[in-house]
């Protein structure tokens, strides 16, 4: 009995804790959206909390009014697209020899990788290295030095460990190669972890801001996130044109529209994903 209350007291705590910590990320967000959707009138006021005031779409307006915008869009859903196709090649290239008991010297490449999720390169040395390959002020600048991630490798690893390895024996019976078991019996069978480690890869790129502030200095190379960065710290970021409408807003209308517009396509990828999250992160932390 007392065990059972002791559960219950438990829950109750946990729930408490959770619904505050979910508050906790959401309100600031519902505000960002209320203050991008109020008059200037309401925010210089500090009237806005969680509902907008004086309802209007000039923020959005100024924000969608800025040329660069469109175009730090497309090199940021390019960079998305393309970093994520490759960082999920690498990975699962790399993640299906590791997940092999008769692969030799597993241990060292395993070593070898989880040694670079503590200690990295340095600043420099990276940044001389992508100047060598002749990386600077290309996307690929972006792409390549993020290309794989530690912890998703070794995610996808314990996840193909965990599969029965009489399915790889009798498609090895059958003539099958390894990479026609890697494409048509693991990978089929790793949808969630895929759908899951695809979604980290995803939003790392679409975030990515510090590699294009080191290696890209084009203007028309720039990703989204460092557009919305000039635009935070200056409402006139280089020379870009404003098409109207700046008397009816504030800058942090302004800055509020311009966070909403870099996080909504983002955030409209979730629900087609979080049913994966769950279920593909789980299977993958089985073994060690």
């Amino acid at each position: 009995m007392k065990s059972i209350r002791g559960e219950s007291i438990f829950s109750y705590v946990n729930v408490i804790v959770l619904s505050l910590l979910s508050l906790s990320t959401v309100v600031p967000f519902i505000h960002i959206i209320a203050k991008s959707l109020s008059g200037e009138t309401y925010i210089l006021a500090k009237e806005i909390w969680l509902w907008p005031k004086g309802f209007n779409f000039a923020s959005y307006e100024y924000v969608l009014s800025f040329k660069q915008f469109y175009i730090s869009f497309s090199n940021s859903l390019l960079i998305t697209i393309v970093g994520t196709a490759i960082s999920m090649a690498v990975t699962m290239l790399a993640a299906f020899p590791l997940s092999r008991r008769s692969f030799p010297l597993k241990r060292a490449f395993m070593l070898f990788f989880v040694i670079t999720m503590f200690f990295s390169g340095g600043l420099i040395p990276t940044y001389l290295v992508v100047k060598q390959l002749g990386l600077l002020n290309t996307l690929w600048s972006i792409m390549l030095p993020m290309a794989l991630a530690p912890f998703n490798l070794i995610l996808v690893r314990n996840f193909f460990m965990s599969l029965p390895e009489a399915l790889e024996e009798s498609a090895i019976m059958d003539g099958a190669s390894n990479i026609r078991i890697l494409a048509w019996i693991y990978l089929p069978l790793s949808l969630p972890t895929i759908a899951t480690i695809a979604m980290f890869y995803a939003v790392g790129y679409w975030n990515s801001f510090f590699q294009a502030m080191m290696y890209i200095t084009d203007r028309g190379l720039m990703p989204l996130q460092v557009f919305l960065m000039q635009l935070v710290t200056n409402s006139k970021p280089g020379d870009m044109a404003i098409s109207g409408g700046l008397s009816e807003i504030t800058p942090e209308s302004a800055t509020a529209a311009a966070i909403i517009c870099v996080v909504f396509p983002i955030l409209c990828v979730y629900p087609f994903i979080q049913k994966y999250f769950v279920k593909g992160v789980m299977l993958g932390a089985v073994k060690g």
